[in-house]
């Protein structure tokens, strides 16, 4: 299970899908890359499938511009804080 947070207000999401995508010079879907923030792609995590009743199945990030620190703590559990085009989150998995 994931979880991503952005950190000027807490927003974000969590769930077990969670897909670096890339995208063409125009916008459109490319592919899915990693399972982890990724410079140059926009990060999916939520639900991998729908939520009843719920406003949200997934937070999609703008495109990852730099990732800011990345660590395994000692159950090797992985953090990565991160910066997007217009944001800086934090990610869990």
């Amino acid at each position: 299970m994931a979880t991503l947070r952005r950190i000027p207000d807490g927003a974000g999401d969590g769930g077990a899908r969670v897909e670096a995508i890339a995208w063409t010079e125009d916008g459109k879907f490319k592919e899915v890359v990693s399972n982890r923030p990724t410079v140059g792609c926009s990060l999916l995590v939520g639900s991998v499938t729908a939520r009843t009743y719920s406003k949200s199945d997934y937070w999609l990030t703008t495109v990852v511009t730099e990732i800011l620190e990345e660590k395994l703590d000692e159950n090797d559990n992985l953090y990565i804080k991160f910066k997007t085009e217009n944001s800086v989150y934090e990610f869990w998995s």
